[in-house]
């Protein structure tokens, strides 16, 4: 019986996908359920970006990082869930957006957590968990032999974090809090690897990693919308007209840039293996959350010409510079290095520094934009290598 074969009450049969479908691609279902992700990512972002405006950058950058991982993580579940298991029936659909009902609650709490009070976002994270367990729940039913074990130890898995969750908000703020998350957290991401040591669920190459790409202009959306942002100011501040044009201006060059880069190497080389798909998803984490607070680190320079605020240029620089260059480095590391010559392999690791370095240079923006524009057109002169020299590099 395949995957599409009706059972009673018109569902499917939740069979495993063919990970070598031709032409497989992100479904509607999919592209609805990252809408709320804009919301969630939206909330976190101008929350660090009031942290930073004011000076408090651990207790922005911990709160930020935090919120990130639940948004992050809940969406990285779902989506390779969706690569292996996908039916698209009614049931399916109707798990899924109860899942975006839990994204939407944790993101109504974003502003409570950066206060030190994480209720209503855990809330939010385990209705989306518990809907994640039912669907491990139900592709147990139609899976068998290693595979089920592997749909087994998921649901089980899962579970058990969410006690832990739970537990969570019986600890006050404080640095125990953040131990105890960074704890949990990890026993979050331990579970795909007690799940499938042993058979792997199958996953889509191309559809994977079109997911992900999907989500990267999500987060890359929060800089445009960054940078509209600086031509409202400008509208309604004359004096400040030329200085927040040129930031839009800056910012737009830059989100292009770090576009261009994503979007260079052939992403679906990266998961040939599961170690691999490990490394790729797990590192996209930190890309993800340096595009999103890019966006904020922007916030933070219009703040600073009206001024809003009053940290250090060097504070405020490091505030674009920082994700900048971790975006680069992220994306270097999981889908560039394997795909690239000698020269790329130089150029992107270089740029990064230069990016860092450019915060303690005065119109660090401008110099920023020049060295991403300089990466790209690198890219430019020398494509990725091709399909023949794509050889598997030992971890």
């Amino acid at each position: 019986m395949t995957a599409t074969s009706t059972t009673r009450f018109h569902l499917s049969r939740m069979n495993p996908r063919d990970p070598a479908q031709p032409h497989r691609a992100a479904s509607t279902l999919e592209l609805f359920f990252d809408l709320v992700f804009v919301v969630a990512v939206s909330a976190a972002s101008a929350q660090l970006h009031h942290a930073l405006s004011h000076g408090e950058f651990v207790h922005g950058i911990t709160s930020y990082g935090m919120l990130f991982f639940a948004i992050w993580w809940a969406w990285m579940n779902f989506t390779w869930f969706a690569t292996s298991f996908d039916t698209d029936d009614w049931l399916y659909r109707v798990t899924t957006i109860v899942q975006m009902g839990g994204v939407l609650v944790l993101a109504a709490g974003v502003p409570q957590a950066f206060e030190g009070n994480f209720t209503v976002p855990v809330i939010g994270y385990i209705v989306m968990r518990f809907a994640m367990i039912a669907q491990w729940l139900r592709a147990t039913r139609a899976a068998d032999g290693p595979l089920r074990s592997a749909t087994i130890r998921y649901a089980l898995g899962i579970g058990a974090a969410q006690v832990l969750w739970i537990l969570f908000l019986l600890v006050p703020s404080g640095p125990v809090q953040l131990v105890l998350f960074v704890v949990f957290a990890l026993i979050e991401i331990a579970v795909p690897v007690f799940a499938e040591y042993r058979h792997q669920t199958p996953w889509h190459p191309h559809h994977i990693t079109e997911r992900y790409g999907l989500f990267t202009l999500i987060v890359l959306g929060e800089s445009l919308l960054a940078s509209a942002n600086a031509i409202i100011e400008a509208i309604d501040d004359a004096e400040s007209l030329a200085p927040l044009v040129w930031i839009s201006v800056l910012t737009l060059v830059v989100t292009a840039s770090l576009w261009w880069i994503y979007f260079w190497p052939p992403h679906h080389r990266a998961i040939t293996s599961f170690r691999r798909s490990l490394r790729y998803g797990y590192t996209h984490f930190f890309v993800f959350a340096a595009a999103a607070a890019f966006s904020a680190g922007i916030e933070v320079q219009l703040d600073m010409l009206t001024h809003v605020s009053h940290i250090s240029p060097v504070a405020a620089s490091l505030t674009v510079s920082l994700p900048i260059a971790i975006f680069l480095l992220g994306i270097w590391w999981i889908a560039i290095r394997d795909n690239a010559d000698r020269i790329v392999n130089v150029v992107v690791p270089l740029g990064a520094a230069l990016v860092l370095l450019d915060a303690f240079i005065p119109t660090s923006i401008a110099i920023t934009a020049f060295v991403m524009v300089g990466i790209v057109v690198v890219l430019v002169v020398r494509p990725p290598i091709g399909e023949d020299a794509d050889v598997t590099r030992s971890e």
